[in-house]
């Protein structure tokens, strides 16, 4: 039962994508900004720097209170490396597509 206590924990969804995207979840009631004020979403246009998005990666996929990752799949292929070798089953990465990107299923995240 030890091993279980860490998944009622993850209760949050987090998003990487464009502002349309992130606007749309954060409308649903995604939004959340911790005790840290580290906020469960980033919007990504033209200008956010490709560290900045592997960063942001890194640190959802480390949070222990996310549970899912949202990822406009155009923002994923930025980042196909650190996506591909993201194995644990939490938090579980999802790619969506967004607006101006269609989604590609064959170059989904596959766990």
């Amino acid at each position: 039962m030890a091993s279980a206590a860490p998944q009622r924990e993850r209760t949050l969804i987090a998003i990487i994508g464009d502002e349309d995207s992130v606007t749309g979840m954060l409308l649903a009631g995604i939004g959340h900004i911790d005790s840290k004020q580290k906020p469960n979403f980033l919007v990504v246009d033209s200008k956010t720097p490709l560290p900045k998005i592997e960063e942001t990666f890194e640190e959802f996929t480390k949070r222990r209170d996310i549970a899912i990752i949202l990822i406009n799949q155009h923002v994923a292929d930025d980042i196909r490396g650190q996506i591909d070798a993201h194995q644990a089953a939490f938090p579980t990465i999802l790619e969506i597509p967004s607006k101006d990107h269609p989604y590609d299923p064959a170059k989904a995240h596959q766990i």
